[in-house]
């Protein structure tokens, strides 16, 4: 019998660091035994993410792209709704009145950069 894993790209998840101890919230991009690649932001400031983003503000929060080594990751949970309380995507959700996967989106690609031929 095969085990189905449910940490696929693009599921909302908790990711419990060690050393140091850090808790992140984001989005995977990928996973393997190396580690996982994330969208999404340190869970410390929790309170003031849902500030900035509810005042038009998203632009401060320091989201970024990650990739958290395996042997840093204590432990990954799927954001889901616990016990009667809301998964942090819910909380989110409630209380910023956005979207969290749009939130979570990628980033827009840059443009590049033209720069004027060199002349010898």
């Amino acid at each position: 019998m095969s085990l189905t894993m449910p940490f696929q790209p693009g599921e909302l998840v908790v990711v419990v660091l060690q050393s140091p101890r850090e808790r992140v919230w984001g989005r995977i991009l990928g996973l393997d035994a190396a580690g996982v690649a994330l969208r999404g932001l340190d869970l410390t400031p929790w309170e003031e993410v849902l500030t900035l983003v509810r005042t038009g503000q998203a632009d401060q929060v320091a989201l970024g792209t990650r990739f958290l080594p395996m042997h840093r990751v204590e432990t990954m949970y799927l954001d889901e709704a616990s016990s009667g309380a809301p998964s942090l995507a819910d909380d989110f959700r409630a209380r910023s009145g956005q979207d969290p996967h749009a939130f979570l989106a990628d980033p827009p690609t840059p443009k590049p950069v033209s720069r004027p031929p060199r002349t010898p």
